[in-house]
């Protein structure tokens, strides 16, 4: 485990989103540094453990501010506004959290989990209010974020499970405590995958290659992770083998729409770029340029109301199918929202926007990469119209989207 500072301890949500908001002002004076070397942002992360906003989804008698996903979504919009890579950072940190906080008691004892998980579950949510810092290793080279393609393996060993094989686009990699590891039974045939989540905490077995070089969100540190190592019987998450798939299309927000709410904040974030610098060069009065804002005004507005829509009804009415399309609605908007805004306020802007350093130039770069990752633009809008035909948009495609 690494070493990690003193937090402070919150007390409330509310509280939560005003402390991150004092740190947008800190993150955009960094945001600019950090991008061009493609480094983690440490200082970031050094204030968002101080502020105790890594426990966010703890519950309060775990030591946490008890948010919930619409908590989190304002939390993650307000920290996009000031450095986009490190909302993306703590977006996934918050997957982790908040799937362990926040799946139903009784959807987890529907899967068949032990009691012991509840203990363990505790535990680990303790660390993260102490500050404790989570990563998300799932995606693969030649397979994605499609858990039923994945060849990262898993085998029982004694008391626990050896698990091996490389994962990809490892956000914070080498600076989180612990990773979420998506592996598969090396036992369950091809044709039925068996597909588990591991906690394995950073250390001997776990190596990093550093492999990060992207158009966008380059501070996030997404390297490449190898694994090699024997875990506990403890480290499987929720106790019972092959509850990741299930997990997934039962509650997806965490691996689909926890990213909206970044990229509505880096599209905001793109709009107020682009009115500084039409305002420092008196170009307001171009009624082009301002049916450009306009129109980016209005985006960024509707992606906004369909994240808060999707949020209200994950803490309200989780798992339902329609609330499950809210969430896919929520991935699909935001990222397309956030590519067309930047793309359209740095035209707006002009070629002197465009250059390296300035802030519309990295936002534009960061804001294109919503509409990549999982679930991508595409894979929503499919899932969304097989729904919208009734046919099961799980069941009914010839790729399985985990």
């Amino acid at each position: 485990m690494m070493a990690r500072a003193a937090t402070g301890v919150l007390v409330s949500p509310q509280e939560a989103l005003a402390v991150a908001r004092d740190l947008v002002p800190r993150f955009a004076a960094r945001a600019a540094e950090h991008d061009e070397a493609g480094r983690f942002p440490a200082a970031d992360f050094d204030d968002l453990r101080g502020a105790g906003l890594l426990g966010l989804m703890v519950p309060t008698r775990l030591g946490g501010a008890g948010a919930g996903f619409g908590d989190y979504a304002e939390v993650a919009a307000a920290l996009a506004a000031g450095a986009g890579a490190t909302a993306l950072i703590f977006n996934m940190h918050a997957s982790v959290t908040g799937a362990l906080a926040h799946t139903p008691d009784e959807v987890v004892r529907a899967f068949g989990v032990p009691e012991t998980f509840f203990t363990e579950r505790d535990r680990v949510l303790s660390d993260v209010a102490e500050g404790m810092l989570c990563g998300v290793a799932m995606s693969e080279r030649g397979a994605g974020s499609r858990l039923s393609a994945m060849t990262t393996s898993y085998t029982p060993v004694g008391d626990g499970f050896r698990i091996t094989g490389s994962k990809a686009f490892v956000s914070g990699a080498g600076h989180v405590d612990t990773y979420l590891v998506a592996a598969r039974s090396a036992a369950a045939p091809a044709d039925s995958p068996v597909v588990s989540h591991f906690l394995v905490p950073a250390g001997e077995g776990v190596v990093v290659e550093p492999t990060w070089d992207s158009l966008g969100m380059r501070a996030t540190g997404s390297q490449d992770v190898h694994f090699d190592v024997t875990v506990p019987a403890s480290a499987l998450l929720g106790g019972v083998e092959g509850l990741a798939l299930l997990l997934a299309q039962v509650m997806p927000q965490w691996l689909v729409a926890s990213y909206a709410a970044v990229y509505v904040g880096v599209a905001q974030s793109a709009v107020d770029a682009a009115v500084a610098h039409l305002r420092e060069r008196g170009l307001t009065a171009l009624p082009a340029i301002r049916a450009r804002v306009g129109r980016a005004d209005a985006a960024v507005a509707a992606a906004r109301g369909v994240v808060e829509q999707a949020a209200k009804r994950v803490d309200t009415a989780p798992g339902r199918p329609e609330t499950n399309r809210w969430v896919w609605r929520a991935k699909l908007l935001a990222g397309d929202t956030a590519a067309q805004v930047a793309g359209s306020m740095l035209e707006a802007a002009g070629t002197s926007a465009s250059r390296r350093g300035h802030p519309l130039e990295r936002l534009y770069r960061d804001a294109r990469c919503g509409a990549l990752q999982p679930a991508t633009s595409d894979v929503c809008a499919d899932y969304l119209g097989a729904a919208a035909l009734g046919d099961d948009p799980h069941g009914d495609t010839a790729v399985p989207r985990w």
